[in-house]
């Protein structure tokens, strides 16, 4: 096996000893540090000033007209469902995929998700099988940008146009990606982003909504918080605030970390670059997938998928193997149908069958501005090693 970077020790079990290698690391500089320094000895942590130029900020980098910062993908997702007033006895397409799983907030707004499978490729909501689950009660489409990678964004928005529906772009897990010369965030009647692990662009925790529809706008805002101004307004006061904004602790992270997009994408590319290369000649894995339209993929993590002998358990063997190595690794969530809440609802894994093929096999490595060329050869031998060690040998993907 090759060996990590300056390892020079064995443990008791003999196991190689090197820097540990986390999934996760944020890309955070002196310029981040510096500003909630000059933050937190300026006044108020909660005026709105710095949420504010964050919201501009980003709705102009976008080419949106409004952006609006709330609390988490989460809040923003439920949020956009109670401004356009869906809640119980509506249902909203959804995939059952993904690592910030926001289609909770379905079920939060007292609507029924109804799961779509997915693109067997991209691991995005299937536009097809998205169509074949319309009803007289379906009201909205939410497809997410996978791992960074854009949803299929014309199908989606000829079918959301066709069938009168709204189509909610979900990017908690995608920025700076883009798909047809447009970025991610660009395509719903209103996208929603987060700004928490393992995102690109990180403030702890936080989200966005951005939208080009101002009534809209105007009514998140109102359900974000009350504002003092309002507290005697009627009208305004007939809607219950969720107390969701931003602080401007994260709002300022968010602008620095925004400014500084370009640096900490080119940074994380070049990661990629290293993967890929370390990956070509692993023939039991596939490496992520680029598909038609997508010009730019910027993933959270570096998700691979196992050969087709492996199952959940051989997934689980090879991520201990390689906790075993000082490197962390994670599946990629757990489908939504699996889960009691949904499974005590009806929702069944034979419903999405690609998406449980698909579930049961992905990998997530570390992907982030601190990991090297030498610690991805690294993790991808002793991946090799790990798969097997778990019995399965190099299976070719299928």
């Amino acid at each position: 096996m090759t060996m990590p970077p300056d390892n020079s020790a064995e443990d008791d079990e003999g196991s190689e000893l090197g820097d540990y290698i986390p999934l996760i690391d944020p890309d955070i500089s002196e310029a981040e540090v510096a500003v909630v320094s000059r933050i937190l000895t300026s006044g108020s942590l909660g005026d709105g000033r710095m949420t504010e130029g964050f919201e501009q900020a980003f709705a102009a980098w976008l080419g949106r007209a409004h952006a609006v910062a709330v609390s988490s993908g989460t809040i923003a997702t439920l949020m956009v469902l109670k401004a356009y007033g869906i809640g119980p006895g509506d249902e909203v397409l959804c995939s059952p995929f993904g690592w910030h799983q926001v289609q909770h907030a379905i079920a939060l707004a007292g609507a029924e998700p109804v799961f779509v499978d997915i693109d067997y490729w991209q691991h995005t909501i299937n536009p097809v099988k998205a169509e074949a689950k319309i009803t007289p009660r379906t009201k909205a489409i939410l497809a997410g940008n996978v791992n960074g990678h854009p949803a299929h964004w014309d199908e989606l928005r000829a079918l959301a146009t066709d069938k009168g529906l709204i189509l909610i772009e979900d990017s908690t897990e995608a920025i700076g990606s883009s798909y047809k010369g447009k970025l991610v965030g660009s395509f719903g009647d209103c996208a929603v982003f987060d700004f928490s692990e393992p995102g690109v662009l990180v403030t702890g925790e936080g989200g966005m909504i951005v939208t080009d529809d101002r009534n809209l706008a105007h009514q998140l805002r109102y359900l974000r918080r009350r504002e003092m101004e309002h507290r005697n307004t009627v009208v305004i006061t007939r809607t219950i605030p969720f107390q969701a904004g931003m602080s401007n602790l994260t709002a300022a992270l968010g602008l620095v970390q925004l400014k500084r997009l370009p640096e900490i994408l080119a940074k994380r590319r070049e990661v990629v670059g290293h993967y890929e290369a370390a990956m070509a000649s692993f023939e039991g894995i596939k490496p992520p997938y680029k598909g038609p339209g997508a010009d730019d993929v910027h993933p959270m993590v570096y998700a691979v998928h196992l050969g087709t002998r492996f199952t959940a358990s051989g997934r689980k063997a090879v991520l201990e193997d390689l906790a075993t190595h000082d490197v962390e690794a994670s599946d990629y969530g757990q489908a939504l149908y699996t889960q009691q809440y949904y499974q005590e609802r009806g929702a069944s894994r034979a419903d999405c069958p690609v998406c449980q093929k698909t579930v049961d096999r992905v990998l997530a490595l570390p992907l982030h501005h601190k990991v090297t060329a030498d610690e991805v050869q690294f993790i991808v031998d002793t991946l090799k090693d790990a798969t097997v060690n778990t019995g399965a040998g190099a299976a070719i993907y299928l």
